[in-house]
């Protein structure tokens, strides 16, 4: 990481110099290093030169958009969080990003009490991956054509690796682990992502479709409708 203990490093791609400043104040003052990339070359640019903790991505950045910044920051296989900054009724977009591999979002206008907090639990939770697991948590879990290697982060079908984004892994990990359990939206966002729940369960919704996409059939999370999700104890 380009950053200390004391001091990770964010990186904005953002093109409004308000937003962009703004957020730059109040993540400073909770103790952040930041800098501001206005286009989406730039952006990619910075990743590569100064590997920041966290990328607060605006979507619809000059040259290269924000959508193309994720499709490559994934496709090169980076697991640099990325947190995408979106209009409030941008639900099409917010979908997308999510589904490129962003770990979440925030909406425009935004609490920068809020920004701080998404911020502050992204990292920790890309720092402690593990987390999503217990002591008793054995290293391999299982459910029928599926293979999950807790320690190296690896999912196999059918002993094929299936590429998983961390916030996929962390989440296909947390259900698996709780076999037999419903767990409700809020308590994954809390589980997975580090915080409590605020009113909009998108971000699980788009990434529980996006393991049934890359898993197929293997993939074993039931929706419980009204609920949230769960692995049955046998299939």
């Amino acid at each position: 990481m380009a950053s200390t203990d004391e001091q990770p490093f964010i990186l904005i791609a953002e093109d409004e110099p308000n937003i962009a400043s703004f957020a730059q104040m109040y993540l400073e003052a909770a103790g952040f290093r930041v800098e501001i990339a206005e286009r989406g070359d730039d952006a990619l640019d910075s990743i590569e030169k100064e590997r920041p903790d966290l990328l607060l991505l605006d979507l619809n950045l000059p040259g290269v958009d924000g959508f193309e910044v994720t499709r490559r920051i994934r496709q090169g296989g980076g697991a640099m969080p990325i947190l995408m900054l979106t209009a409030r009724d941008d639900a099409v977009d917010k979908v997308v990003g999510l589904e490129l591999g962003a770990d979440d979002y925030v909406t425009k206008p935004f609490d920068p009490r809020e920004l701080v907090a998404r911020v502050r639990a992204v990292l920790r939770r890309a720092d402690a991956p593990a987390d999503v697991t217990d002591a008793a948590t054995p290293p391999v879990l299982e459910v029928d054509d599926l293979r999950i290697e807790v320690g190296p982060r690896e999912v196999f079908v059918k002993g094929d690796e299936v590429a998983l984004t961390p916030k996929e892994f962390d989440l296909l990990t947390a259900l698996v682990q709780a076999r037999g359990i419903v767990l409700s939206r809020e308590q994954l966002l809390e589980k997975v992502w580090g915080y409590t729940f605020l009113g909009d369960s998108r971000t699980i919704d788009v990434h529980v479709r996006q393991l049934r996409r890359k898993l197929g059939d293997a993939c074993p999370i039931e929706t419980v409708w009204g609920t949230g999700y769960k692995v049955p104890a046998r299939r």
